[in-house]
């Protein structure tokens, strides 16, 4: 017997609500899931959040409409143990409160220093960490460095659009609250800045 896809209408809703009613579908176990947004934010978000439950991702664009479908992957056989995880929330363009100087050079040393850590995962950039990621920052390298080296680097969307730097994202990728979120609370271990 074929059974239908799990379908979740989003159109017209922005993020982060078109991620939490496809993780929705994903809690209920879901194998197949097709959901219909409306703009490009949403469509990436959707598929990030997809790949990241171990979905294969399939996106169609149909009359400015986008419609996803996520077909769940086949667990591998004798899978290896999971190693540490660790992200990093970065709320600021200075390391701690005083100085700014001195928060700017103490930024650089611990970024330069994440470069030469074990288990790094995720670095998310919030409120004015997201300052660092963009076209102008004295951080890119470093940045850059850390996101060759497989380490996500992702900023909030919200933040750079508040600050109305969006298009000058030169590292990494724009990210919402939710899957921040899921991050933090999936990683063995956080730090915050």
């Amino acid at each position: 017997m074929i059974s239908l896809p799990y379908t979740i209408d989003a159109r017209g809703l922005n993020c982060p609500e078109p991620v939490i009613l496809t993780k929705r579908g994903v809690d209920l176990g879901e194998e197949h899931i097709v959901i219909m947004v409306s703009n490009q934010a949403a469509r990436e978000n959707v598929s990030k959040m997809g790949i990241s439950q171990g979905y294969d991702v399939a996106v169609e664009e149909k009359g400015g409409e986008f419609h996803i479908t996520l077909k769940k992957k086949a667990a591998p056989q004798n899978a290896p143990a999971a190693a540490e995880e660790v992200s990093v929330l970065v709320k600021s363009d200075l390391f701690g409160n005083g100085d700014a100087e001195l928060g700017q050079i103490l930024m650089k040393s611990f970024l330069y220093t994440l470069n030469e850590t074990a288990g790094i995962k995720y670095i998310i950039f919030m409120n004015r960490g997201v300052l660092l990621t963009v076209a102008g920052s004295p951080l890119l390298d470093h940045l850059q460095a850390l996101e060759e080296k497989g380490i996500s680097i992702l900023s909030c969307g919200t933040c750079l659009d508040y600050y109305n730097i969006k298009e000058q994202l030169a590292v990494g990728a724009v990210t919402n609250m939710y899957t921040a979120m899921e991050i933090l609370t999936s990683t063995s271990r956080n730090l915050t800045l």
